[in-house]
């Protein structure tokens, strides 16, 4: 498959993997608690705060929405958006390999740009993602008047959206509500209690049929009807006759056409969702600018919003209730708000000052039930909570020794994302040497004297003591004959009699160099 070359493009493709990890340093709780658990806003550096977010919600996000600078060379207040262009490609590449990384298997990744790097975005997707996992580029009309200071007037922009694997995506992305013109086909000229209907045609391509699809059908005039050369009926004779004695079945006008089955709009799940987003459906880039006035008023007003309906699109048809949503270029806010309001989780990054100045108070406002945007459409009542986070130590010291902040369960979630490419379950707090199994094999961790001071070194160096320790007490649910990966300083049992007992023994901190990403 072709790929796009460009000035330091190796060193673009290392720096996902050369970037250290950071620890999170929690700051403060907003609103609920308990519920500001569950919603993250991070300040910092994105790439660093991806690589943070690994060990803890690799493979989790069900959705993940980015708005990167456009790189239209017209530098905004609170967007560096005029970048060269080899330089807008390798600040995009790592951060869309970290993201791919926190992608879960049925999730999906939504990424609005301009024409001005588009295609080269579509080239790059295509080569991270996987061509094979491109689902469609969406285009959404964010202007609704005419744009005259360029040759032919810029209307839209571009939404790409990828998996990590199409079916399961189009088995679980939710279909979206019929509007009123898509209904229209729906009447009711009968007055049937049920309400409007169509008629949908009964017959279908007869490569597949069998031979309960072939039969004549009487309509009430006396015609006799049976399918014509190379089609069959939609539904077997048993079938038809159900739906008959139901009134299901439509002959038209004056009871003497070909049968057709009857439809109702109460029936409609919805829609298919489509690449056409039109702004009076989905909002537009005035009805964004006026929404951020709402909040911020004119004079604090963000320079590149998106309106909140454009979101909530995407958010629905993504997700659901309670999955998890992403936002790595957060600006002022408006994936989070939406999340909130649509009762989803969520974490959002932002480097800039307006983390502070512009999405704090954005949820604080949805929190106490703010009636803009979508607000009524969702019947937001307010509530919830998000905690604020910003980047904490490098988990190792510039000497390549581990940080003295890092804590026992802040290793544990590092060293099980290193080995297992798994994030650890942040419903279990890594509280025991024992931190779990995965795919059959049990992964401990001697570290910040887990095992108490009536151990050698605080319990971090193993020996055949520890050995029988752990063995007794924290024993690998499968057998202890059964492979078991240990993480300590060091280890006073020999090579030989670590392999008799089927124990790989990985050393702190040297076993973690050269392994942050795979």
């Amino acid at each position: 498959m072709p790929e796009l070359n460009w000035v330091n493009r190796n060193q673009a493709e290392q720096t996902a993997e050369s970037v250290p990890y950071h620890l999170l340093k929690f700051e403060q709780a907003y609103g609920d608690e308990t519920m500001a658990r569950d919603n993250l806003i991070i300040q910092g550096d994105n790439l660093q705060a991806l690589k943070a977010l690994l060990p803890l919600y690799g493979g989790k996000v069900k959705c993940i929405f980015i708005d990167p600078p456009y790189n239209t060379q017209s530098a905004f207040e609170h967007y560096d958006d005029k970048l060269e262009h080899s330089q807008w490609l390798s600040m995009m590449y790592p951060r869309l390999q970290l993201l791919k990384d926190l992608l879960s298997e049925d999730g999906s990744i939504w990424i609005t740009i301009d024409d001005n790097e588009s295609h080269y975005l579509k080239v790059l997707c295509d080569e991270i993602f996987g061509r094979k996992n491109f689902i469609a580029n969406i285009v959404w009309q964010k202007r609704y008047s005419r744009e005259n200071r360029e040759a032919i007037g810029d209307a839209h922009d571009h939404l790409f959206v990828y998996s990590k694997e199409p079916r399961l995506f189009k088995k679980n992305r939710n279909l979206v509500e019929m509007n009123e013109k898509q209904a229209k086909v729906y009447k009711n000229p009968n007055n049937d209690p049920k309400g409007r209907w169509r008629p949908i045609p009964m017959t279908a391509q007869a490569g597949h049929a069998t031979s309960e699809q072939f039969y004549p059908i009487t309509s009430p005039s006396g015609k006799v009807f049976v399918p014509p050369e190379g089609r069959c009926w939609g539904v077997s004779k048993a079938t038809f006759e159900k739906l008959l004695s139901e009134n299901r079945i439509y002959f038209g006008k004056n009871g003497d056409s070909q049968p057709n089955v009857i439809r109702y709009l109460s029936e409609v799940e919805g829609v298919v969702p489509w690449t056409w987003w039109n702004h009076e459906e989905f909002g537009h880039t005035d009805e964004a600018k006026k929404e951020s006035q709402f909040l911020f008023e004119k004079i604090n007003t963000f320079d590149s919003p998106k309106p909140e309906r454009l979101m909530q699109q995407i958010i629905h048809i993504a997700t659901c209730e309670n999955d998890l949503i992403l936002d790595s270029f957060l600006g002022s806010g408006t994936t989070c708000a939406v999340a909130h309001k649509m009762n989803r989780r969520y974490i959002g990054i932002e480097m800039g000052k307006h983390a502070k100045t512009h999405v704090i108070p954005r949820l604080q406002q949805v929190i106490n039930g703010e009636q803009g945007g979508i607000s009524k459409a969702v019947n937001w009542q307010g509530g919830g909570g998000f905690s604020f986070y910003t980047l904490g130590s490098p988990v190792f010291d510039e000497n390549g020794f581990l940080s003295p902040d890092v804590k026992f369960a802040d290793l544990a979630s590092y060293v099980w994302w290193l080995d297992t490419k798994t994030a650890y379950p942040t419903n279990q707090a890594p509280t025991t040497p024992l931190l779990g199994v995965h795919d059959g094999v049990a992964y401990y961790l001697l570290y910040n004297g887990i095992l108490g001071d009536r151990r050698p070194n605080g319990g971090n160096v193993l020996t055949m003591p520890i050995l029988r320790y752990l063995e007794e007490s924290f024993p690998h649910p499968l057998g202890n004959n059964v492979k078991r990966v240990i993480f300590g300083e060091a280890s006073r049992i020999n090579q030989n009699r670590l392999d008799t007992l089927n124990i790989e023994f990985k050393q702190i901190p040297y076993a973690l160099y050269g392994t942050q990403s795979k």
